[in-house]
């Protein structure tokens, strides 16, 4: 006794309906049933596949004696040995040209300039379907049309065979195929929909399935009343399916929606720290894809450099006292000659501020807040060999920095001393930003490295343990930064543009707070990441188990 297919599939629906392309995939599973027998029951009160073939048979040799065609009128049984797949015993092989009867003969293609000088009144089809509308007809009755060329025939991303009904016109891309019955007609269209066509289709780049190709396919043919109750199930499911789809959708506009809600209730300005922290709570319960994990972690940066991730302190020293010691200690490395000029702390106008700041909060510049400037790679060409030969000296490129997540963990290559002498070795935990291929991606290395001037560097001042508040900042100011880079081939922003980005400085103190609150607030997201990652390989073991188990060769 066979299963339910219609209950197999909602039973199983909420499991498998977050799987990746669940629904068409589903859809293919109905197909693939249908035309191995494993659809409907087999009835042995049918008549039998070769009586119907015999009818065929008869039909072809009235339509020839009468000169209306020219057909094969030998409607051959196949040998079950090297078949693609087991069938039922009551249904026979034949190949797919003895059984139908070709009229592309009668197809007339007509150029799109002269479809639009004439009238708009029958469908035109084509390989994918209609295309245009035309004054005149060649066709008036049921016809199996099948796509004759096209990526189509490969990817299947759309139905390759369909029944064109009414008055129509056919140009010569599509297969113009006639036989017994409408209904016929019917089962040939979602078997030819249902199988892989690619032992068939001859070229890649413009793929193609001559009729003699098409004529060779092998059709697995069920007795004439059972390919009705196959047409008819298949017709139910699928209906079942647009049912389906009609409720993910809602679902997903309904979550989208939900999501942006909480969102933009979140980075809203007049959010207490409270609220948001509210919201960055709940959203694990309503998000379900991985752009939204990527839209919370940037919400939950936005929020980190604009004070509203964590507190503020009163008793926590403010950031003007923070400049003040910085440059205290630039003033004493210049007297000690161990920097040559003193950054410039100008004075900035809050009015041309991107945003208000918190109390206790300023607004500063990369120069003002540690040590500021290009990598560097003088040498040409840059993949001189000599630069590189038995190296030992680290060094990083666009990509690394691209890469890398926050902490830069690979390198390009290794320059010897020859490629260390032209170039510049920065320290451990220097802050990379790159300024030409990837824009403003950022990354801490985790090693000392040298690295050429497409990268940028910042060294912290010595009151900054670290450059991890910076790193985040500049996540946040990235989609900024790429309005100034110039519409050239390879888009780059140079030193000056970043010497004069703002960012928003907090007091130290409040630096940590951002920082270790990021950290675990990442680290959820990272959680999160998997908990999808998971659940979706665990939806897609369970479609792929459900249809298979339906599939299974017997």
């Amino acid at each position: 006794m066979k299963k339910n297919t219609s209950s197999l599939i909602l039973k199983h629906f909420d499991q498998i309906a977050e799987a990746p392309d669940a629904i068409p995939r589903v859809r293919r599973f109905i197909l693939d049933l249908a035309v191995r027998g494993k659809l409907v029951e087999q009835d042995s009160e049918d008549c039998k596949t070769i009586e119907f073939l015999h009818k065929i048979q008869t039909e072809k040799e009235r339509l020839t004696s009468a000169g209306k065609y020219r057909a094969d009128t030998q409607v051959k049984s196949l040998k079950h040995d090297g078949m693609p797949f087991i069938i039922p015993t009551s249904w026979v092989w034949v190949r797919f040209g003895a059984i139908v009867i070709s009229r592309d003969g009668e197809r007339i293609p007509v150029s799109k300039d002269e479809r639009n000088q004439r009238a708009k009144i029958y469908d035109y089809y084509g390989a994918s379907g209609i295309i245009d509308k035309i004054d005149d007809f060649l066709f008036d009755k049921p016809l199996l049309l099948i796509g004759e060329d096209g990526a189509n025939l490969i990817n299947r991303s759309t139905p390759i065979a369909f029944i064109a009904r009414g008055k129509y016109w056919v140009n010569n891309h599509a297969h113009v195929l006639d036989g017994i019955s409408e209904q016929f007609l019917r089962f040939l269209e979602l078997y030819i929909n249902a199988i892989d066509l690619k032992p068939y289709v001859t070229g890649t780049a413009q793929p193609k399935m001559n009729q003699a190709k098409m004529n060779s396919i092998p059709i697995a043919l069920p007795p004439e009343s059972e390919q009705q109750r196959i047409v008819t199930k298949v017709e139910e499911l699928m209906a079942l399916c647009d049912d389906l789809e009609k409720v993910q959708a809602k679902r997903e506009s309904r979550r989208e929606r939900l999501v942006a809600a909480t969102l933009a209730g979140i980075s809203n300005p007049q959010t207490e720290i409270n609220d948001s922290k509210f919201f960055i709570n709940h959203l694990p319960r309503i998000t379900f894809r991985p752009e939204h994990i990527k839209q919370l972690r940037q919400t939950i940066l936005n929020l980190a450099v604009r004070g509203k991730l964590v507190p503020q302190d009163p008793s926590d020293e403010p950031a003007l006292k923070l400049i003040e010691h910085i440059r205290e200690e630039k003033l004493r490395q210049l007297k000690d000659k161990k920097i040559k000029t003193d950054s410039l702390f100008n004075q900035i106008n809050d009015t041309n501020a991107p945003f208000p700041l918190p109390l206790g909060w300023t607004w500063a510049r990369f120069p003002e807040l540690g040590i500021f400037g290009r990598g560097k790679s003088k040498h040409r060409p840059r993949n001189d060999p000599s630069l590189f030969t038995g190296g030992t000296h680290l060094f990083v490129q666009t990509g690394d920095v691209a890469r890398s997540n926050g902490i830069i963990k690979t390198f390009t290559g290794k320059y010897n001393d020859v490629g260390h002498a032209q170039s510049y070795k920065w320290p451990k935990g220097t802050l990379c930003i790159t300024i030409a291929a990837n824009i403003a991606d950022s990354g801490i290395l985790s090693f000392d490295a040298c690295f050429p001037d497409s990268v940028v560097g910042f060294i912290p001042a010595s009151v900054f343990p670290h450059a991890r508040y910076f790193e985040y900042f500049i996540r946040t100011a990235k989609s900024q930064l790429l309005e100034f880079a110039s519409a050239t081939a390879q888009k780059n922003i140079n030193l000056g543009i970043l010497n004069e980005v703002l960012i928003p400085l907090p007091p130290l103190a409040e630096q940590h707070r951002i920082v270790a609150k990021v950290d675990e607030l990442m680290s959820l997201c990272d959680e999160l990441e998997t908990r999808l990652t998971t659940s979706a390989t665990t939806r897609r073991q369970l479609l792929e188990a459900t249809l298979h188990e339906e599939l299974a060769v017997n």
